[in-house]
């Protein structure tokens, strides 16, 4: 009996950890301290989840109508990774997740190398993807853009992306794994349901423990 795919391509912020409330509320806290913007984390989610740090800067200049302050971009990096490094946990689940499927897995995420790897390593989840970590840095697009997902697919020796399931938890993150031809299973744990739908979502789970099961993995 065949497989019903032959890869699985993680998102990692709210996926593979826990990182998407830490991120967001120091994030928030900076853009009220830097730019006089004032934002709860609903709102935080709904602009920036999913987002690259170069996309989020983008999102807050046209907020603003003008470049942001030099000092937003040092402080989303330094002050952001300070939080996690503090903060950040692995999403309840995932590495049994991780140590079940038997089928090739992957990052495709908006956020760098370097944010990855501390995420990652701190959470000790790093070793299980043996360097199959590929991040929007490396594509000409990023998130809701398929390019990221597509590089992922083609550097995992897949060529038949319908065989390929992604795991996303941001409407950014759907669209664009919908726009590479994939199959999408969104991770509903802080996202509303209705919102990972309307973006196009073939299925949507708040348990990561329930991903081997509805992957055919169980």
């Amino acid at each position: 009996m065949s497989r019903a795919f032959d890869l699985i391509i993680f998102d990692c912020d709210g996926v593979l950890v826990d990182s998407e409330r830490v991120a967001n509320a120091v994030f928030a806290r900076i853009l009220k301290e830097v730019c006089g913007l004032e934002f709860c984390l609903s709102e935080m989610f709904e602009h920036f989840v999913g987002c690259s740090q170069a996309q989020c800067l983008k999102t807050v200049e046209a907020m603003i109508g003008r470049p942001p302050p030099p000092e937003l971009a040092e402080r989303y990096k330094e002050d952001i990774n300070q939080a996690l490094i503090d903060s950040v946990v692995a999403v309840n689940g995932i590495e049994e997740v991780l140590q079940k499927i038997d089928i090739p897995y992957c990052v495709a995420s908006s956020g760098s190398h370097e944010k990855m790897q501390l995420t990652l390593g701190k959470t000790g989840l790093y070793d299980y993807f043996n360097g199959n970590i590929f991040s929007s840095s490396e594509v000409a697009r990023g998130k809701p853009n398929p390019d990221i997902y597509l590089h992922a697919a083609r550097s995992m020796g897949v060529d038949n992306v319908e065989k390929c399931l992604v795991i996303e938890d941001s409407p950014v993150g759907v669209t664009g794994a919908v726009a590479a031809g994939m199959k999408v299973f969104a991770y509903a744990e802080l996202m509303p349901e209705e919102k990972l739908l309307a973006a196009g979502a073939h299925r949507v789970f708040d348990e990561m423990t329930l991903l081997p099961g509805l992957a055919g993995q169980a």
